[in-house]
């Protein structure tokens, strides 16, 4: 999750000239979305419905946002909650490290139903569902290869979930050092949980191979990417451009 003008650097970088964007803020939230026509208030009324799910819950189980480790929860709580807990699970994290990209999901498929194209961004974790072929570039703070290493996502294989932590840029909780670490995969909360803790596994340039075998072996990961200063490496379903 990124913050600041580094959200504001990011979100030059989605290549979408042909959509219309618009900046959704609520409490912490703060979208930025990019679809066929302007959607402020049916994102504004999504965002509201989605985070105030999760908030409930929050109130009757505080450890629900407070655990650093998987939790589990009931059978009958709200999809979204059930949606992050299984994604913290599976990359071995707490579910609230999933709770961005789980947002940005979640709103962006109710927009499908008044848009064809729909991009939300929520601090640097993406849900996509387009029509056509889109080109990302990758932000990773100081690392020379900001601005410089691209991949494409291809309209077919969406919806898609492209999620980035960093060790180096942004407020988030991360226990590493990477620069950033992506990762993509048709659930765009477990996208999250996955590159948090893709991103904690990487101390230094040595452990690059270890995150990306770490974020091969969660089933429904399809790419992965980490940058570590000049250094990097990719794996999955990706097509790289400078």
């Amino acid at each position: 999750m990124l913050a600041g003008d580094d959200r504001s650097i990011y979100r030059d970088w989605v290549k979408s000239d042909d959509l219309v964007k618009t900046r959704v803020t609520y409490k912490e939230t703060d979208l930025y979305i990019m679809a066929d026509r302007e959607l402020k208030e049916d994102a504004l009324k999504a965002v509201k419905k989605y985070r105030g799910k999760i908030e409930r819950y929050i109130a009757s189980r505080p450890e629900f946002k407070d655990s650093l480790r998987p939790i589990g929860v009931e059978k009958d709580a709200p999809l979204i909650i059930r949606r992050m807990a299984k994604a913290g699970k599976l990359a071995g994290v707490g579910p609230m490290a999933a709770v961005a990209g789980a947002v940005a999901e979640f709103v962006g498929n109710d927009l499908l139903k008044s848009s064809k194209n729909v991009i939300v961004e929520n601090g640097g974790d993406i849900f996509i569902k387009s029509l056509k072929k889109r080109r990302f570039g990758v932000f990773a703070g100081d690392s020379p290869l900001t601005g410089k290493l691209t991949f494409e996502i291809i309209a077919d294989n969406t919806p898609l979930g492209v999620c980035t932590s960093s060790g180096t840029v942004g407020p988030s909780l991360s226990y590493g050092k990477a620069d950033a670490a992506c990762i993509i995969s048709k659930d765009t909360a477990l996208a999250d949980a996955v590159a948090t803790e893709t991103g904690n596994k990487v101390k230094s340039a040595q452990d690059i191979e270890k995150a990306i075998d770490f974020a091969r072996s969660i089933p429904g990961i399809t790419g992965a990417i980490v940058i570590v200063g000049e250094r990097f490496a990719s794996w999955g379903n990706i097509k790289l451009g400078e």
